[in-house]
Formats: structure tokens, sequence, C-alpha cells
């Protein structure tokens, strides 16, 4: 099939990228709009999860969502997930089914359009240079997490260069201690594959979601054990996908 490849990456530049582009900024806008008047409402975090599928759908993605039974709407959780691309974003924005806080780096504040309604929405911005700011930034999520809302960190910080998993950090289940909500792993598997370099290739990307850890068995001298406890799980539901298809035989 690779020889499809040149039409899919005329289709890519010339079409897929500016309707991501364009939808990326119309929904900036909405949610700059809507969120002050309707904070942590389903209406308000619906344009998220449009803009999530549609930017998927346009790429020729699949997303493939499994254990959605393993988690109760009511309850807000620290979702913990892998980061292979930034299609991760997308595939956790429109497919998990929750009202959720990102846990972001401070440089995507700056972002045209996609900073300022991340800041309207309540999501979190972390200066990791700067540990007293990174503190005031983990006090904000303590008070966003209430009533179902819930949040979601990608503990790498940053996406895999070679697709396998990297180090953790201990932000994320000190968070979780530290107001005692239950840690949701999330395994992504074939986001790596769907993105080389500027080049972006259709397929599947599976999204697994583990049960809850307790995190009250855990001391709170205990964190390092919590961490690699949720890494192994988080590893343990990594599949090998298929490579890209258009560069099959």
């Amino acid at each position: 099939m690779k020889f499809l490849y040149p039409l899919y990456f005329i289709y890519q530049w010339l079409i897929a990228m500016p309707l991501m582009i364009i939808s990326t900024v119309i929904t900036s806008i909405v949610i700059f709009i809507l969120s002050p008047l309707l904070p942590n409402s389903k209406i308000s975090y619906l344009p998220g999860v449009i803009w999530g599928k549609f930017c998927c759908y346009i790429f020729f993605i699949n997303v493939k969502v499994s254990g959605l039974e393993h988690i109760d709407r009511n309850q807000s959780y620290v979702f913990v997930a892998n980061h292979q691309s930034a299609f991760d974003i997308l595939a956790v924005y429109g497919w998990l089914p929750y009202i959720f806080k990102w846990l972001l780096k401070i440089e995507l504040r700056k972002v045209p359009f996609l900073g300022a309604a991340c800041q309207a929405a309540g999501h979190i911005f972390v200066d990791r240079s700067n540990p007293m700011a990174a503190k005031q930034s983990m006090a904000k999520a303590v008070d966003q997490l209430k009533n179902g809302i819930s949040v979601v960190i990608f503990p790498e910080g940053t996406r895999t260069k070679t697709g396998k998993l990297g180090k953790f950090k201990r932000g994320a289940f000190l968070l979780a201690m530290e107001l005692k909500l239950p840690i949701v792993p999330i395994t992504i598997s074939g986001s790596y594959e769907r993105v080389k370099g500027y080049r972006t290739f259709p397929g599947t990307i599976e999204m697994k979601i583990h049960p809850s850890v307790d995190v009250t068995t855990y001391g709170m001298d205990e964190s390092s054990a919590l961490l690699r406890h949720t890494q192994e799980i988080i590893r343990s539901g990594i599949n090998n996908l298929p490579p890209n298809p258009l560069k099959e035989g």
C-alpha cells in the first residue's frame, strides 16, 4: 500500500492540516467564550471532545477504547497515561468520557488561541523550572478536583522519542496521595506509529483503561513504590500494533 503514500502526503498538507488548524482556532474561541459562562459543564467541555475526534478522523486514525467499565463517572480520578505523540491528546480528549483538567507545561500558555482557551477552561499550567510556581499550580489542582472533575497527566513529562516507555516523574503520584484520589492508569498504543517527524500515517490508536489504584494503601513516603506499580501496569498494556499501513509491502 505504500504506493498510496504520495497521495496521502498531499492530502495531509493541503487538506488535513489546514482543517486541523482551522478547527483548533474555532474550538479555542468557543471554549474561551463558554468556559467562564458554564464552568466545568458538559456544554463547555463538548467542543474539545468534538475537536479531538474530528482531528483524528481527518487523518484517518481510528481510536479503540477498552476498560471504560473500570471507572465511575461520579468519582474524581488522577488519570495517568504514557505519551507517544501529539495524537495522545486528541485521543484522550475525544474518547475519555470525563470532564477533566490537563496538567500542562507552562510553555503551552503562549500558544496562540490554544493557550488562552486552556487557561479559560481551568487547565493547570506547571512551570517545572520554578519549584515555588509548580507548588502553587498543584495547589490550584487541589481546588479543581472535586465533584467528579478529574485530571489527566503524562508523567513522562514529554513524548517518547523511541516508542518505549520513559521515566515517570513523581508529581502525579504525590498529587493523588495528597488528595486521596484513585489513580487510573491508561495505556496508549499505536500513537507513536502515527507520527514520524512532520509526517503522519493513518492507522489505529488503542487506549486501554486499567482498574484504578487505591493510593490510600500507600504511605506518603511510598510514592516511589506507587509510581513503579502504576508504571508497570501501563507497560503491561502496551501492544505492538502493525506498522504504518502506507509503508507496508
